[in-house]
């Protein structure tokens, strides 16, 4: 598809050419091109991309640039505890010289044709797919998660623009027109950007994270100022690299490594129209409040504290397997994972005893391992605030069924490693059944009926992200899927994690804001207009 004159002489001419080709070097500037998946899989051992990524920049204006900051933080992989960058922490100038690029963009960025912000958007979509396994390689490192979750996070940032791009030409059908109203006079309905977003990112998830949010935002015409986790850096760097190989106009996306006093800077500048944000309640409630006094709008994804509800009818032979990948799946650190086992009726010991074995097998290892099914930690500090989590729970009357705290990986004794957690004799009363665990960690509940189980879910817990059933019975899937107050249900999943054109439906304290992410997130950056015409 050809780029309108207009477009070409007034963007992109201002790129610099490196961004103009389609064919330049790999902006990773990876050795990982010569490696082909099937092929590096046949080693146990996967390459590295990198052993050291040296100081990190800020992108600001459509250039990488060194901090001015003297500040800066070591960034380690987790599995080695090896340092493997080093993170510079923004300062408030340095804030607010991204949001003025961003806004200076936005100018131009929100004219762009539609065809041309699409046609940015299928070519972002194609690189994410070229350098799908460097990314992921690098989120290995950076996180510790397995080298197969980190393909299907990937993986999930490449629906999420493929999303995006559907949510684009939706545009089309929200922009309604009614002909005659009255005697003479139209009217129509026009959907247009707000304007400078800041966009941010967890350390457990910033790549799928970033794609809840960005590729819808560069869709409906807005500029992005992010500002990652310092948990993930490395990680964070590299998608942003990969989505400006694209060629988007310089400050149409920023990327700056601050933390919350940055965070509330940047928010606080008039420029800078809202936010969207995955993170703990503690810091997402901090920017709802200030979103409410600056009259801002916002979407906040916070904590979750989530449940498995297990049928006497349910097919054992699966659960047992999608429960270990919602309970310890990303070693328990995501906010749609599961803490709760909720047992129903007779089946409570054949449960325990085959999910203890089953997670008792689980292999440790070093996630670029392609036989490792449960990585490090992402970090040394979540690790030890997992262990205190696991031994108040003690302390206040579980039971240990499986122990994971002393845990050893041979040749990673250094590493963030957690194995397997089971506790059982838990009441849903106790603060551990309420809290968020954030490791992996299970509490086994036992419960008496499925109304019980609903009851607990609504009532026991503020939060509200996600819970699944286990059953053969459709009738009780369906009482279920009505009766319980989440807003992501699953029926014989591990996970109810939605797809990309489904929003994360997320309720109660889980989430607050003017919309959801992914496909619901269209209604953040745009705001209505409605025109009333009359020409007879």
């Amino acid at each position: 598809m050809p780029l309108d004159p207009a477009y070409k002489a007034g963007l992109v001419g201002h790129l610099p050419v490196k961004f103009q080709s389609p064919k330049f070097k790999s902006c990773l500037d990876s050795p990982l091109t010569q490696f082909n998946k099937k092929e590096s899989e046949e080693m146990a051992l996967l390459p590295e991309v990198k052993k050291h990524y040296g100081k990190q920049k800020f992108f600001i204006d459509g250039e990488w640039v060194e901090s001015r900051s003297t500040e800066t933080h070591p960034n380690t992989n987790p599995a080695t505890d090896e340092v493997i960058s080093e993170l510079p922490q923004a300062t408030g100038e340095e804030a607010r010289v991204a949001v003025m690029a961003a806004h200076k963009a936005f100018k131009r960025w929100r004219d762009v044709s539609f065809r041309d912000r699409a046609r940015l958007l299928f070519d972002m979509r194609a690189r994410f797919e070229e350098h799908s396994e460097e990314l992921s390689r690098i989120l290995v490192q950076d996180h510790g998660r397995t080298i197969e979750e980190a393909r299907g996070s990937v993986r999930r940032v490449i629906e999420n623009i493929e999303s995006a791009c559907s949510a684009l030409y939706g545009l089309v059908q929200r922009n309604e027109h009614m002909d005659q109203v009255a005697e003479g006079i139209d009217q129509y309905l026009l959907w247009e950007p707000l304007g400078v977003f800041l966009i941010i990112t967890p350390g457990n998830i910033p790549m799928h994270a970033w794609s809840s949010f960005v590729p819808y935002g560069l869709a409906a015409g807005c500029t992005m100022v992010l500002s990652p986790s310092r948990q993930c850096p490395v990680a964070s760097e590299a998608i942003c690299k990969v989505a400006q190989e694209a060629g988007f106009p310089p400050g149409v996306l920023n990327l700056i490594h601050g933390g919350r006093t940055v965070n509330k800077e940047i928010l606080s500048q008039p420029q800078v129209k809202g936010v969207g944000f995955i993170g703990s309640n503690r810091a997402g409630h901090e920017l709802f409040e200030l979103c409410g006094k600056l009259k801002k709008t916002s979407s906040i994804n916070g904590n979750g504290k989530n449940h498995v509800v297990i049928m006497p009818d349910a097919d054992l032979d699966s659960g047992i397997q999608w429960l270990l990948r919602g309970c310890f799946g990303m070693s328990g650190q995501r906010c749609l994972g599961t803490d709760n086992v909720v047992i129903i009726g007779h089946i409570y010991d054949e449960v325990k005893e085959r999910f203890k074995e089953a997670a008792s097998r689980m292999r440790l290892g070093y996630g670029l391992d392609t036989e490792t099914e449960l990585g490090p930690m992402a970090t040394r500090a979540g690790k030890e605030k997992v262990v205190r989590w696991i031994e108040t729970s003690l302390s206040e009357g579980a039971k240990m069924v499986l122990d994971g705290r002393g845990v050893k990986v041979k040749g990673y004794s250094r590493g963030y490693f957690l194995g397997p957690t089971i506790l059982e004799n838990v009441d849903v009363d106790m603060p551990m059944a309420k809290e968020e665990a954030f490791g992996p960690v299970s509490a086994l509940i036992r419960c008496e009926s499925l109304d019980q189980a609903i009851e607990w879910i609504n009532t026991k817990t503020h939060l509200g992200h996600t819970a699944c059933i286990m059953t053969r019975d459709g009738r009780n899937a369906r009482k279920f899927i009505r009766e319980v107050n989440v807003g992501n249900v699953g029926v014989n999943v591990g996970v109810a994690q939605p797809y990309a054109f489904f929003p994360l439906g997320s309720r109660r304290e889980s989430f607050a804001g003017t919309a959801k992410s992914r496909m619901a997130s269209m209604r953040l950056f745009m705001d209505e207009k409605t025109v009333v015409t009359r020409w007879v």
